[in-house]
């Protein structure tokens, strides 16, 4: 897979999504198209099983392109409908994709690019990243419905209201990533964790990960209904009776997706 704003890296079972628009990886209408294209693919790749959402810069996306909002202006009716449409559906791409998600945070996640960071299923970063919404300083004002949704409200309203940064070290202290690391070590750390993710059984994996993009936004009740329901049918798979006799003869299962 060639992309002009991506680079692609496969290690074993599990594919690194690298952005590389330089400098900051300002997301723009290519890029975000280029986003799309790339998860939906995964969606109906076997091979992989986990992927990986990094950046070849020294910041992970400064968040939108904003050069590109005086030519919309310019594209007629329907012209940002479509632009916030197209911004929408990169962020569900990678929610949506029904192998796991990593965000490899490396540098600054502003604005869209916090979105792509909330997107991904597990949060790392390194401890020279920080976050924050800045469009109020640009005149704007998005993100409140992600941000209420990560932190609590004071918090999340005063990021909103202010554009303030909020540290990879407070993002930790927090509870809401799971480390906090020299940026030499970030990598390392995300690819041991997600070649443990890419070895579990296939069918189980995808079943996880609809079942919590489903039950996030489920009532409880619904949520744990759905649940057993997946439970049921997993236990009737190839997988889950090698799984289980790999646990009884102690050695390590050998899945066949079925």
């Amino acid at each position: 897979m060639n992309y002009k704003h991506l680079d692609i890296e496969i290690d074993g079972k599990v594919a690194v999504v690298y952005l590389n628009r330089p400098p900051v990886n300002a997301q723009n209408a290519e890029l975000r198209s280029e986003i799309i294209e790339v998860f939906d693919a995964f969606n109906d790749d076997d091979s992989i099983r986990c992927v990986v959402l990094a950046s070849r810069l020294k910041v992970f996306s400064a968040g939108a392109d904003v050069s590109e909002r005086p030519a919309i202006k310019g594209k007629g009716p329907g012209a940002y409908w479509r632009h916030n449409r197209l911004v929408r559906e990169a962020s569900l791409a990678i929610a949506e994709c029904n192998k796991p998600v990593i965000a490899a945070v490396n540098g600054p996640a502003l604005g869209a690019g916090f979105g792509l960071m909330t997107s991904c299923d597990i949060w790392v970063a390194s401890n020279n990243a920080y976050v924050s919404m800045p469009e109020i300083n640009v005149g704007l004002a998005g993100g409140t419905a992600l941000l209420q949704r990560v932190f609590g409200k004071s918090r999340a309203r005063r990021m909103f209201f202010t554009g303030m940064k909020v540290s990879a070290d407070e993002l930790y202290r927090l509870g809401l990533i799971e480390a906090s690391l020299p940026p030499d070590e970030l990598m390392p750390y995300v690819m041991e964790l997600a070649q443990e993710i890419a070895h579990k059984a296939p069918i189980a994996l995808r079943y996880a990960k609809e079942a919590a993009q489903v039950t996030s936004s489920m009532p409880p009740r619904e949520g744990y209904r759905f649940e057993q329901n997946i439970t049921v049918a997993l236990s009737a798979t190839d997988d889950a009776a090698e799984a289980q006799r790999a646990f009884l003869e102690k050695r390590d299962p050998v899945y066949r997706g079925r």
